[in-house]
């Protein structure tokens, strides 16, 4: 993964395969094709499309994921808090057990007491207390606390196509 920001100058076509694609992932250049001369009054071919996603995805204006379905995977949110004392020695290898963990399908930093929050899926509530358990067993020492929330009834679980519009808005503001 490319830790450079994207680098890229937003076209209407772009915005609108991004938008395409967030509403429905599967479409095919072709079918892309067709939606955008339709929908958009936009005349390209086909192979111009998938150029178009294929340098986006290299420069990475998107990212790509396999999510599963919720059905399968009860989600929770991890809050960590440290323990400031054994933080400076051992807070890397604690990051890097939570980040490359299995479980972990999305991992972030933020401000507060509790610095670093994860959403992350297990089968059911004993693998949450297991994983619970195996990580104050191995980074006790820098965690003080993890606080976590299970996640009920995900009612949205999707990329709204309308956020790309502000591509758009934000390139025409300059």
């Amino acid at each position: 993964m490319n830790d450079e920001p994207p680098n890229w100058d937003f076209k209407d076509r772009d915005i609108a395969i991004l938008s395409e694609l967030a509403n429905d992932p599967q479409l095919s250049s072709r079918e892309l094709t067709q939606v955008l001369a339709e929908e958009y009054g936009i005349d390209v071919s086909h192979v111009t499309v998938s150029e178009s996603i294929r340098r986006m995805r290299d420069e990475g204006v998107f990212r790509e994921a396999i999510i599963p379905n919720e059905e399968y995977y009860i989600f929770a949110l991890f809050e960590f808090k440290f323990n400031p004392e054994h933080f400076a020695d051992n807070w890397r290898d604690a990051m890097e057990y939570i980040r490359d963990d299995k479980h972990t399908l999305f991992y972030f930093l933020s401000d507060g007491e509790y610095q670093w929050k994860t959403v992350m899926m297990f089968r059911d509530r004993q693998e949450v207390s297991r994983w619970i358990h195996d990580c104050y067993s191995e980074h006790g020492d820098v965690i003080a606390n993890i606080r976590n929330s299970a996640v009920h009834n995900v009612l949205k679980f999707r990329t709204d196509p309308r956020i790309y519009e502000d591509l758009g808005t934000e390139r025409n503001d300059r």
